[in-house]
């Protein structure tokens, strides 16, 4: 496959009560954006487990999303707060180990913010595809096989 034929593959984990329906409204709102993420809906986004982001990089994602309500609004009271606690020593591990920052974000996008959500992933995209495929854990996949 030729640098040019490659799109980066997204794996986005959206809150189901604030960042889904913000998917939800952009799409309903024709808002634009690259059809290269792949959405999963979580309860909220304290559920997702780091280990679930660790497998989507084994798994051959090239950036991995995290988006939940805005702290303070969680439909759980606290959950954001510790979403925010756990993926911001995530982001801290993966800088450590040579990750790119770009490659795994959070970001918290209401219901409401349809928009905010569309341009959210673009921005994603383009920044992710300007780094190239995440090749850090398909190295350590191969030694691992090997």
């Amino acid at each position: 496959m030729s640098v040019k034929e490659w799109e980066p593959k997204i794996i986005a984990f959206l809150c189901h009560w604030c960042s889904y329906a913000a998917a939800d409204l952009a799409g309903v709102s024709r808002f634009s954006y690259p059809p290269n993420v792949r959405i999963i809906r979580v309860p909220c986004s304290s559920r997702v487990n780091p280990q679930f982001v660790l497998r989507a990089f084994a798994e051959g994602a090239d950036g991995v999303l995290v988006a939940g309500c805005h702290p303070g609004d969680c439909h759980y009271v606290k959950g954001n707060y510790y979403a925010r606690r756990r993926l911001w020593i995530l982001q801290k591990l993966l800088e450590f180990v040579g990750m790119e920052p770009a490659r795994f974000q959070v970001h918290w996008i209401s219901g409401a913010e349809g928009a905010k959500f569309a341009e959210t992933i673009k921005e994603m995209v383009e920044e992710v595809r300007v780094l190239g495929p995440n090749r850090l854990f398909q190295e350590v996949k191969d030694i691992c096989v090997s």
